[in-house]
C-alpha cells in the first residue's frame, strides 16, 4: 500500500536502461492484485482511511498536472474501500510534487540520471533521509554511493532488510536518534555527570 516510512517510492534509473524499466515497471504494476489483505492472492490492501485516500489521489492529480508520463494506474481502485490502483510515474523532475513529498501510498516515480555523481545530488536534494538503496553490479559505485547518501539506512542489491543489531534511523527531517543495535540501547540510559574538586595537600 505504500503506506511504510522505508517504501522505496522515488526510483532513480541510469538512462541507459530507462525506458526499458519504465516498461518492465508499469507491466508489474498492471499485473499487481488489489483487494482484501486477508486474501493471500493479494498484492495490495486499502490505505488506512478516506483522508489518506483523498491525500494520495490528490498527490497523484498533481504529477498528471505537472507533465509526469503516467504509465500505470493512477486512479481509485473499484467503488467501495479506500483502494487506489497501483500508480507509475514515468519522467519525474526533482521539483515535482510526488518527488519532494511523502506520498504514504502505492506511487512509484521513475526518475532518469546520467551519472553517479549527478545521481548523488539530487538523491541527497530532499528534506527527508530515512532509507535508501543502490542497486548495481559496479562494486566502486556502490562504494561511492553508498559514502556519499545522506540516510540512516542505506542497502545495496536487496531492500528492507532488518536486524535487531543493525541501528535505524534518519538524517535531516526523518527524526534524531536511533533504533535496535546498541545505539538503540542508549534512549533507554541515563548518564550521570560527576565533576568533584581534589584539594592538594602541602606535605
Amino acid at each position: 500500500m505504500g503506506q511504510c516510512c522505508t517504501a522505496g517510492s522515488r526510483t532513480f534509473i541510469e538512462e541507459d536502461i530507462y525506458e526499458e524499466f519504465v516498461e518492465k515497471s508499469a507491466a508489474r504494476a498492471k499485473k499487481r492484485v488489489v483487494g482484501d489483505p486477508f486474501d493471500p492472492k493479494t498484492d495490495q490492501g486499502p490505505q488506512v482511511d478516506e483522508e489518506q485516500l483523498t491525500k494520495i489521489l490528490g498527490l497523484i492529480d498533481s504529477g498528471k498536472k505537472e507533465g509526469a508520463r503516467l504509465v500505470a494506474g493512477g486512479a481509485r481502485e473499484g467503488d467501495k474501500g479506500y483502494f487506489i490502483q497501483p500508480t507509475v510515474f514515468a519522467d519525474v523532475k526533482d521539483s515535482m510534487r510526488i518527488a519532494r513529498e511523502e506520498i504514504f501510498g502505492p506511487v512509484q516515480q521513475l526518475i532518469k540520471f546520467k551519472n553517479p555523481k549527478e545521481l548523488l545530488e539530487r538523491a541527497n536534494n530532499t528534506e527527508y533521509g530515512l532509507a535508501a538503496a543502490i542497486f548495481t553490479k559496479d562494486i566502486d559505485k556502490a562504494m561511492y554511493l553508498m559514502q556519499g547518501i545522506r540516510a540512516g539506512t542505506v542497502w545495496i542489491n536487496c531492500y528492507n532488510i532488518f536486524g535487531a543489531q543493525a541501528a535505524f534511523g534518519g538524517f535531516k527531517m526523518s527524526g534524531n536518534g536511533r533504533e535496535l543495535g546498541e545505539y538503540g540501547l542508549q534512549a533507554y540510559t541515563e548518564v550521570k555527570t560527576v565533576t568533584m574538586k581534589v584539594t592538594e595537600k602541602n606535605s
